[in-house]
């Protein structure tokens, strides 16, 4: 049994961004060598998701909708977390909804993805470093 380990750095300029890791995700399976097992991809960040879904920017735009909607970031005063100083308890809150990670089976030294499916990085309180786990682990 093989086992690879690599974090990934991203930076939204934005508050909130979902982008497509599946390039990067990808480009880690081939490092590692590994033809059969899994790959878990998760966000170290508690402001920070990642999730498996459609590569579409109508859906992206109604997720930012309903996750906005679910939890407001304004007014920042609503949330006691913000009492800190922080204006992130909405990120927090969005990132529970959308999850921590994903778990891919690994066929054939290629994801075992449905039609359509991608990884996502969803930021929620972005304009900051922050990465994401990648550990692939089988033959």
């Amino acid at each position: 049994m093989k086992s690879y380990r690599k974090e990934l750095w991203f930076e939204a300029p934005e508050r909130r961004a979902f982008i497509n890791i599946t390039p990067q995700v990808e480009k880690c399976l081939w490092e590692s060598g590994i033809k059969e097992g899994f790959m878990l991809v998760n966000a170290m960040h508690i402001t920070a998701s990642v999730f498996i879904n459609d590569d579409e920017s109508g859906l992206h735009h109604d997720y930012d909708v309903w996750l906005e909607k679910l939890a407001p970031h304004e007014p920042v005063s609503q949330y006691r977390h913000n009492r800190t100083g922080e204006d992130n308890a909405d990120a927090h809150l969005k990132r529970q909804i959308m999850g921590r990670e994903v778990v891919v089976a690994i066929t054939h030294g290629k994801l075992d993805f449905g039609p359509w499916e991608q990884i996502f990085y969803g930021e929620f309180d972005g304009r900051r470093k922050k990465r994401v786990l990648v550990k692939i682990i089988g033959e």
